[in-house]
């Protein structure tokens, strides 16, 4: 039977109340039932057989305080004791409040201990039995190093408790301990939220782990955890953190906002998770390195701050039916001699490569799908790859890359709307192909490069917006059933000492179907251009659209001019007052006469067999658009070839899309083919300091520019460089390759044209057209250029030729209404010809 002891202050309770809750426990016999009060209660407790503290007026009626110097306000000795109601205060932050001993029990229901954690020890060997403790719509807060502590032989169970402001770590399980948690909600700690060590288990339910300052939950050891429904938010460090040979199975959880990786498996640890999330994680979403695995399924990472997925080491990935979406590096990133196996996932939008193989790293990929990365698929490992039935689409390069000595087996895989190339087999790369398409690729479908040679049967390619197949120097291979249709340069391009052999392989709808340079040796078996067989050393197949091809070989896009292309004699005082009859560049005339005295000298001494002295012909022109550059530039050319400077003289203009390839090794033949067409004369590269972008990081134009160095060496006397650009710009991009700055010793200032200037750039063009300007439309003009704003899209003498063209076709309107026009109005440019201001 029951008894009730009360415990009141002097003159309350009745007859028979205790003034103290240690002298009514001590008069309790076990069941018995301690009815407190309202107040605090100064006391430290020891509950050394079954009793019940109750408070008398319900919760937070009830405190009980440690004395000053006490180490715990409420110790419990023995078993089935609780506490309801009660509010337990510390005496210091650092101790326990509530300690409950090795083979003891107690349970805590609508209790709050504050100051102090609770700490619960349990017997060190499995033959000690068990301590047991309950805490239900509890709140633990304010404590140090702890809020809750359950360390050897314990069994505990939490629901619906909250744990906060905790100094340390949120609640700990050491040794034996094992923790069923329902609904616990854990917020702001400097430490981890939970901290699992030895051989402790977790069940994790419905809860929240918050605001941590380290890991949001840490395994180690030999730990285990499951958790379900849950979610871990804002921890300072990984979301959940496995480490020695620790094993979690998370169900349903949402891990979001980790300062780190969202998910970190170590050593020999194993992660099994299903139907979770990870968003805006700090580092990786998911980390896995030394010889750990984890297995996902159904799991979806989004926005993480590293790659999306990341292993090292000799880790194992596993990865069903999972998502990753945004992220600032790979979405997938194997290194080492991990294995990442993927099946039927997505991978969309991450900032570098899809999926990242390198070093010996294996990946094993089905039924996947990348889209929107930088590049798609890069296979940068020699240990043997499969990828297989998998589609890569819109990725602004290259779609699927086989890095240098690295090797893969592509079977039924699709790659659609690539920036660049659909697939490279890099320099002795080792490639199967087994069917698939590569559709509407910005460049070439297939490029295979030096010393590879890949395996390719039944693979489409539909659309390229270069060649179906290139095969650089040296390359190789087997092509057996491939289809092109479609491409804009010639479908199959086989350069030098390349030997290739094609077989059953169908041309159709292309610009052209073979191209070859000189010393190609393809084999072509079987093979058909638009129906007719295709062979080598004949003129290729008319496609059947009629479509004018692109040149039978792509050397005869890089070769010179020959002699009978050769360019009249011009006279060096004509092309003087050429160009002194330019409008405006007072400056530029100047320095290119002085020049041209300079060279004459020089060529003087050189024919009287004097040494000439040190010259660099080449030039930087700066300045804004439409200030003559390219004009001053074509005249610059034709003046060397009259001092008899240059074998020809004539001008080849490129910019950074005709010097810079869209993959690796494309770049440097690239160059070299534009820099041949210029052989002996001059070389006019615009926005040249596209070359040298301010943030280069890997950019492709940094080898465009060595290229040109050591051509420029190599060439010295028989091309001149011509580099052109805004005046800021050109200054990074002389400094960008020591080789420069010694190569272009002096610079020409195209300066802005003057109003009347430009009146007299749309005068000259008048003339030239049968065209006179009245004098209002003169005066109104000069007006009209004086107030024109000077910004971005000003484009001096391009500005006026463009008025020019406008002021004619307004003219033409207004006189077509004209029922008898004069000769002299339809010459007559007048002032209400001239575009309004507003429309410019």
């Amino acid at each position: 039977m029951t008894t009730r002891h009360t415990v009141a202050p002097k003159g309350q309770g009745g007859r028979g109340a205790y003034r103290t809750i240690g002298e009514a426990i001590r008069a309790a016999s076990p069941g018995d039932l301690v009815v407190i009060a309202p107040g605090t209660w100064t006391e430290s407790l020891v509950l050394d057989r079954a009793v019940v503290l109750t408070a008398e007026h319900g919760r937070g009626s009830v405190v009980i305080a440690a004395p000053p110097g006490e180490a715990a306000a409420v110790t419990v000795d023995g078993p089935d004791c609780a506490l309801h109601n009660i509010t337990v205060w510390g005496s210091d932050a650092g101790l326990p409040a509530v300690s409950v001993s090795s083979g003891a029990g107690l349970v805590l229901e609508e209790c709050s201990v504050e100051g102090g954690r609770v700490q619960v020890k349990g017997p060190e060997d499995e033959e000690g039995g068990t301590t047991a403790v309950v805490l239900r719509r509890c709140r633990l807060e304010g404590a140090r190093l702890a809020g809750l502590h359950l360390a050897g032989g314990v069994r505990a169970r939490l629901e619906d408790t909250a744990v906060t402001g905790v100094d340390g770590t949120g609640v700990v399980l050491s040794g034996t301990a094992s923790l069923d948690a329902v609904r616990l909600r854990l917020e702001r700690t400097t430490g981890s939220g939970m901290r699992l060590r030895g051989r402790s288990r977790l069940r994790l339910t419905d809860s929240v782990l918050a605001g941590s300052g380290r890991a949001g939950l840490l395994l180690e050891d030999s730990t285990e955890a499951t958790a379900g429904e849950s979610r871990i938010e804002t921890a300072g460090a990984a979301g959940v953190h496995l480490t020695g040979s620790a094993r979690a199975e998370l169900t349903d959880c949402r891990i979001r906002g980790a300062a780190a990786s969202g998910l970190v498996v170590q050593e020999t640890a194993r992660l099994s998770a299903s139907g979770c999330s990870v968003a805006d994680a700090g580092a990786n979403g998911l980390l896995v390195t030394g010889s750990a695995e984890a297995d996902l399924a159904d799991c979806r990472i989004d926005r993480s701050a590293f790659s999306a997925v990341h292993l090292a080491g000799t880790a194992v990935g596993r990865l069903a039916d999972c998502r990753v979406r945004g992220g600032s590096e790979h979405g997938v990133h194997a290194t080492g001699e991990a294995r990442i196996e993927l099946t039927d996932c997505g991978i969309t939008d991450v900032a570098m490569t899809g999926v990242s193989v390198l070093e010996r790293a294996v990946a094993t990929l089905t039924g996947c799908r990348v889209a929107g990365s930088t590049a798609g698929i890069g296979i940068g490992s020699p240990a043997g790859s499969t990828v297989a039935e998998t589609t890569v689409t819109g990725t602004k390069e290259i779609g699927v890359q086989v890095a240098k000595g690295a090797a893969v087996s592509l079977a039924g895989i699709r790659i659609s709307g690539a920036g660049a190339a659909g697939l490279v087999v890099d320099e002795g790369a080792q490639a199967t192909v087994a069917g698939g398409r590569v559709e509407d690729c910005a460049g070439s479908g297939a490029v295979v490069w030096t010393g590879a040679r890949p395996e390719v049967t039944g693979l489409h390619i539909d659309r390229p917006g270069k060649n179906g197949v290139f095969l650089a120097e040296g390359a190789g291979g087997t092509f057996t059933a491939v289809e092109v249709t479609r491409a804009g340069f010639p479908a199959l391009h086989v350069a030098k000492g390349a030997d290739p052999v094609f077989r059953h392989c169908r041309i159709r709808e292309c610009a052209e179907a073979l191209g070859t340079d000189e010393g190609a040796e393809p084999v072509l078996e079987d093979c058909t251009a638009d129906g007719t067989p295709l062979t080598f050393g004949t003129p290729a197949a008319t496609p059947a659209n009629g479509r004018p091809g692109a040149g039978s070989s792509a050397s005869s896009a890089a070769r010179t001019a020959d002699d009978s292309d050769e360019p009249e004699e011009e006279n060096l005082e004509d092309l003087l007052g050429e160009l002194h009859e330019l409008v405006g560049l007072d400056r530029v005339k100047q320095d290119v006469g002085s020049l041209v005295k300079l060279m004459q000298t020089v060529r003087r001494r050189e024919e009287a067999g004097l040494p000439a002295p040190p010259l660099s012909r080449h030039l930087v022109f700066a300045g804004n658009p439409g200030t003559g550059k390219t004009t001053v530039a074509r005249l610059y050319g034709r003046l060397l070839k009259a001092l008899g400077l240059l074998r020809r003289g004539h001008l080849i203009e490129v910019d950074r899309t005709a010097l810079v390839g869209e993959y690796v090794g494309h770049t440097g033949p690239k160059t070299t083919a534009a820099f041949t067409r210029a052989l002996g004369g001059v070389l006019f590269i615009d926005e040249a300091y596209s070359l040298a972008p301010a943030f280069a990081g890997n950019d492709f134009g940094t080898e465009a520019v060595a290229t040109l160095v050591k051509l420029m060496e190599d060439h010295r006397d028989d091309v001149v460089v011509i580099a052109a650009g805004y005046p800021g710009d050109m200054h990074r991009f002389i400094g960008s390759n020591p080789g420069l700055a010694s190569r272009f010793g002096r610079t020409l200032l195209f300066e802005d044209y003057e109003p009347g200037e430009l009146v007299s750039i749309v005068e000259f063009q008048a003339g030239r057209h049968r065209y006179e300007l009245t004098p209002t439309a003169r005066t109104e003009l000069f007006s009209l250029f004086q107030t024109m704003p000077r910004g971005e899209g000003f484009g001096n003498g391009r500005s006026a030729r463009q008025i020019f063209q406008e002021m004619t076709e307004r003219q033409a309107q207004r006189v077509a209404e004209l029922t008898a026009p004069t000769a002299e109005q339809l010459i007559s440019l007048e002032a209400h010809d001239l575009p309004h201001p507003a429309t410019r």
